[in-house]
């Protein structure tokens, strides 16, 4: 037996093998590695090329059964079921090219950044800081660590820091001659991203935040939405989702048909996911919800008055407030109205507080909080009331990682285990430990979750949200979409719808035909011509075009790309760059064969003169997709990516594949005549 047959059956043998491992071992990767090594096995058959040639050969060839393997779901799908894709290579292909919106219709949302919720978040921590810098300037801190709550009620009487308006902090001195201590070591610390103005008033000085800094803080918030957006979308498994934004607004473009799937992305989407840890004040509750009456008790007028026939009731409670001590303190509880909802209800609740802000009688270092209140049947039928503290303690930008675990205590419930990061963990620690024996509410997306009471210092960076009681599998849900909003990160401004529409899939498939029927007639007309012009190199020719396409669509599908109008638009325009490239070689070789040179030495030239202005004209054509994909967006961004991986897929197919069948004619074939037109 010859050699190269020889090792050609031991490749064989070897690639079988191979196969049998790949369909054991779900490898997809295994099987592209099996067809290389079958093909180059095959070519060893061909005893007139050399080694190089076949390895060329073999590489092509299994490259084509690997594109053709990662395209046959999509092709099934697109084509209705016409290529029958087996189940075992569809099991073992997640990707593939998805539908656009405009292709396959969807829904199209809008979403409003409130950039001002992100200002008046960054001008509360200007003022968190300016009340520690304030308790050092009196003696009350050391300079040193978090200031704590003792040494902050010391400030009360002596200066107030105040936040009129969402980009301005008001420090105002009980006795105007302490106003000199805000020197200039003071103002240089808030100088860079705040500029003051004294006044108004004796003894008081403002604080507003620049212009600039406004702008940076507002393109951060819709920069960072998008991507927390982006990242919940994924974990969605909605690859084929497109997130965009324009100015404040954020658009999310969803192509499908499943309208209850629509409503679980919109829940999740618009969740804010903000988490944050903060300290309740027992005995700030009892002066303050312990100065309101209940409507029939407001006769009088002494007293703030609730609201009446509003279901506002007064309680008293006790509550801890340290080691060995409690304290006498006060809630608020709202019962549901029997024609309300209980977001109805919250919203009723939220706007009475909203009220009670606007009177000026909250201070502005502390907040009301509310949490779903349960009756004994554990069904919702209100809200009750805390007094928090403003400032957190520990927010959710510290946590590393969420995830839903089944509660050993009460069986069939769930919760929500957190984990934070080292700074997350020691602060965690340092806040329990400073808090023993107080409650911390645990706030999400501006609801108290829970307020549970600090037994001990609690180490290990971990922690956990409970979701109360009710039916196991809502609870599993809500705790699975609680998970997947924490771990993508939360939202730096609440988020509002402003427009919702959704497109018909009758609309897509007038435009997939419209579209495919233009790319079939023009791509064919071109194909027809090379054949006619060039005859068997134009065959060769229109053979390295339809493997760049294919080449094309098997790199989109290895991306789990989105296929758009502009996309197929795309795909025409590189069908034309390959055939380019094609007649740039054709007629090179046309002229050296009418210069006399032999075949091969026609080809050879052919190839190497056209070289550089192939490369010139995808070169200059690549540099345009890829300002047009580093700017463009939506559909544009579609096109100049599709562009992109077609340019390199034609310069792959026009000049090293067609360079395996000339040669394999000059050298393998010796043919004595090129086909490369009418004439030769």
């Amino acid at each position: 037996m010859q050699p190269a047959k020889r090792n050609a059956l031991v490749v064989i043998a070897a690639a079988a093998a191979g196969g049998y491992g790949f369909f054991r071992a779900d490898n997809f990767w295994g099987l592209v590695v099996m067809g290389l090594v079958v093909i180059w096995a095959l070519a060893f058959l061909l005893p007139t090329m050399d080694g190089p040639w076949r390895i060329k050969l073999g590489f092509v060839a299994a490259l084509f059964a690997g594109a053709f393997i990662a395209l046959w779901p999509t092709l099934e799908s697109f084509s209705g079921g016409a290529f029958k894709c087996p189940s075992y290579v569809k099991d073992r292909i997640s990707f593939g090219i998805a539908p656009g919106l405009d292709l396959r219709g969807g829904m199209r949302l809008v979403y409003t950044v409130e950039v001002e919720e992100a200002i008046r978040d960054k001008r509360d921590r200007y003022a968190d800081e300016m009340r520690q810098e304030l308790a050092t300037i009196y003696g009350f801190h050391s300079g040193s660590g978090v200031v704590t709550r003792e040494e902050l009620a010391k400030l009360v009487g002596k200066v107030a820091v105040s936040t009129p308006d969402s980009a301005v902090i008001r420090v105002s001195f009980t006795d105007p001659g302490d106003l000199s201590k805000l020197d200039d070591r003071y103002n240089a610390k808030f100088k860079t991203e705040l500029s003051m103005s004294r006044g108004p008033g004796a003894g008081a000085a403002s604080f507003k935040i620049r212009t600039e800094v406004e702008s940076a803080i507002r393109e951060k918030a819709v920069s960072q939405a998008k991507d927390t957006v982006n990242k919940r979308v994924d974990e969605l498994g909605l690859r084929e989702a497109s997130v965009t934004t324009r100015d404040e607004d954020i658009i999310i473009e969803v192509p499908g048909e499943n309208k209850k799937a629509f409503e679980d992305i919109k829940d999740i989407i618009r969740r804010t996911a903000r988490l944050e840890f903060k300290m309740l004040d027992e005995e700030g509750a009892r002066d303050f919800f312990g100065s309101y009456k209940e409507a029939d008790e407001c006769r009088s007028g002494d007293g703030r008055c609730l609201p009446a026939n509003q279901g506002f009731r007064v309680f008293d409670e006790s509550a801890p407030n340290g080691p060995g001590k409690t304290v006498d303190s006060h809630f608020i509880l709202v019962n549901k109205l029997p024609t309300e909802t209980q977001s109805d209800c919250l919203k009723r609740v939220k706007e009475w507080a909203q009220a009670q802000v606007d009177a000026k009688l909250v201070p502005d270092d502390h907040e009301i909080g509310f949490e779903e209140h349960t009756d004994e049947n554990n069904e919702a039928n209100g809200w009750r009331t805390f007094f928090l503290y403003r400032r957190a303690e520990v927010t959710g930008d510290l946590i590393t990682d969420a995830s839903v675990q089944a509660d050993q205590e009460r069986m069939g419930q769930y919760y929500v285990a957190i984990s934070f990061n080292q700074k997350g963990a020691e602060r965690f620690e340092e806040v329990t430990g400073a808090n023993v024996q107080r409650r911390f509410a645990i706030i999400l997306d501006d609801q108290v979750n829970s307020a549970p009471v600090i037994r001990g210092k609690i180490g290990g960076g971990r922690a956990s949200i409970t979701l109360g009681g009710g039916d196991p599998e809502v609870q599993l849900q809500k705790a699975r979409t609680l998970e997947l909003v924490l771990r993508s990160g939360a939202l730096p401004a609440p988020i509002s719808p402003s427009n919702e529409s959704n497109i018909g899939p009758s609309l897509g498939r007038d435009a997939i035909g419209q579209g495919v029927k233009g790319m079939l007639v023009g791509s064919g007309l071109v194909l027809a011509f090379m054949v006619l012009y060039y005859r068997k190199s134009g065959v060769v020719a229109d053979v390295a075009v339809l493997f760049n396409l294919m080449l094309q669509m098997a790199i989109l599908a290895s991306f789990s790309a989105t296929m758009t109008l502009p996309g197929i638009a795309g795909l025409a325009l590189t069908i034309g760059m390959a055939v380019d490239a094609n007649v740039l070689i054709n007629e090179r070789i046309r002229e050296e064969l009418r210069a006399g040179r032999s075949v091969r030495a026609a080809v050879e030239a052919g190839y190497e003169k056209a070289f550089p202005s192939i490369v010139d004209g995808h070169v200059t054509v690549f540099i345009s997709g890829l300002i047009l994909a580093q700017y463009g967006t939506g559909p544009v961004k579609g096109f100049a990516v599709t562009l992109l991986v077609g340019i390199l897929a034609s310069l792959f197919t026009g000049v090293f594949c067609t360079r395996l069948v000339f040669d394999w004619w000059v050298r393998g074939a010796k043919v004595k005549r090129l086909s490369v037109g009418a004439e030769f």
